[in-house]
């Protein structure tokens, strides 16, 4: 048999007497070095967080990363399509450039504070005074941790989608926004990478039988870089190019990595269409030829009658916080929300604390908004459940 629900009030006093707890588990988090490619790192901030959310009525699930770190999964023993909460233990910084924990007043300056282990600590909060309660074997809900979401979660996706089917909604907790602006829009994201081939000569005795690969990436550029169009939030990015042995040599390998940004599913179909045709086009015009690799990775977040009914449910719940609740206008990059509305789930992003400065040398946290942010999260998570439980 259940027992009554708590008062709201109940669970907002346990919030507010673990946000010292959390700011501490933050600095742990941050102190340790989770590039994404420093795999022991990530994993020693993983293991932080296992042992952070071990709690009897979350099921824990580890899956073991092949190139990067683990990805941490729980569920809830409660019954029912899940809330799922989103969030990653990766950060930006190599070992060695942007390092240690630094407190002034209510700021808080680290690799990651923001981006996002303040975040994780603020879904703590909330599950954790659930738990004090004995809410949290109550409430149907799935948190994830993935390694490799600070390089578009590449080996995390598939496990992601496939935990997110058939969840009621998700909420994800990077970084909040000035004001408290709740992200329902991000644009999609991609990189392709051309690889041109020519045939090498010697560039004063046998130029004319030279295949010249640079040339022929070097046209695809221009011809690429004016596919963006700013009207359609679309943009083409070459940021990396390479090729050629020497400047008497005609070059016959060549290659670039191109960013790709889009608003919708149509102009991603489009876009990755006239990039092709334009790379075959450029390789032929030199006799060269082109392999084309990579592609749209993140599809985008998408505005539509789900997620709005969801953003106005955890608006009214950050408004009875203290907080901010206004629409964000269109992100430009994206996040695990891409994923997990790509699979057909309602989500809304920028739910962790404030601050400034993320994927920058002096990222920092407010720590005053830790509780209201947890805050908000209890309270949604307790009306959820009254409305399950008809209380």
């Amino acid at each position: 048999m259940k027992h009554p629900l708590p008062a709201l009030a109940d669970l907002v006093r346990e919030v507010e007497a673990l946000v010292p707890a959390a700011i501490d588990l933050t600095r742990r988090a941050v102190e340790i070095n989770s590039y994404t490619a420093n795999v022991s790192g990530v994993n020693a901030v993983g293991a932080l967080l296992r042992t952070a959310f071990d709690w009897p009525a979350l099921e824990h699930t580890r899956v073991t990363g092949t190139v990067y770190g683990d990805h941490l999964f729980w569920r809830a023993r409660a019954p029912g399509p899940p809330v799922l909460l989103v969030g990653h233990h990766d950060t930006v910084f190599p070992p060695g450039h942007f390092e240690g924990w630094s407190v002034q007043g209510e700021r808080a300056t680290g690799p990651g504070a923001l981006d996002m282990k303040g975040g994780l600590a603020v879904i703590w909060i909330a599950l954790a005074a659930l738990e004090r309660l004995r809410l949290l074997e109550r409430v149907p809900l799935v948190l994830v941790s993935v390694a490799d979401e600070e390089i578009g979660s590449t080996e995390s996706r598939p496990h992601l989608a496939q935990w997110a089917r058939g969840a009621s909604c998700a909420l994800v907790f990077e970084s909040g926004r000035a004001g408290d602006a709740i992200v329902t829009r991000r644009r999609g994201t991609g990189v392709s990478t051309l690889r041109f081939e020519g045939l090498a000569s010697h560039a004063g005795n046998a130029h004319a039988e030279g295949r010249n690969a640079l040339w022929a990436m070097a046209r695809f550029i221009d011809v690429a870089q004016r596919m963006t169009d700013y009207s359609r939030g679309l943009t083409v990015n070459v940021g990396l190019a390479q090729g050629g042995t020497s400047s008497n040599t005609v070059p016959a390998h060549a290659e670039c990595s191109v960013d790709l940004r889009f608003e919708d599913s149509e102009s991603a179909r489009s876009l990755l269409e006239a990039l092709s045709l334009a790379a075959e086009d450029a390789a032929r015009s030199v006799g060269a030829t082109v392999r084309i690799s990579g592609g749209a990775n993140r599809m985008p977040l998408d505005r539509t009658p789900a997620s709005l009914a969801l953003y106005d449910e955890y608006a009214a719940c950050a408004r009875a916080a203290g907080l901010g609740a206004a629409e964000h206008p269109l992100v430009g990059g994206g996040s695990d929300a891409n994923t997990v509305a790509a699979v057909g789930v309602a989500a809304i992003d920028g739910l962790g604390p404030r601050g400034e400065g993320f994927h920058t040398r002096h990222e920092w946290v407010d720590l005053a908004s830790f509780r209201p942010k947890a805050e908000a999260l209890a309270r949604f998570l307790w009306q959820r459940l009254a409305a399950l439980e008809g209380a």
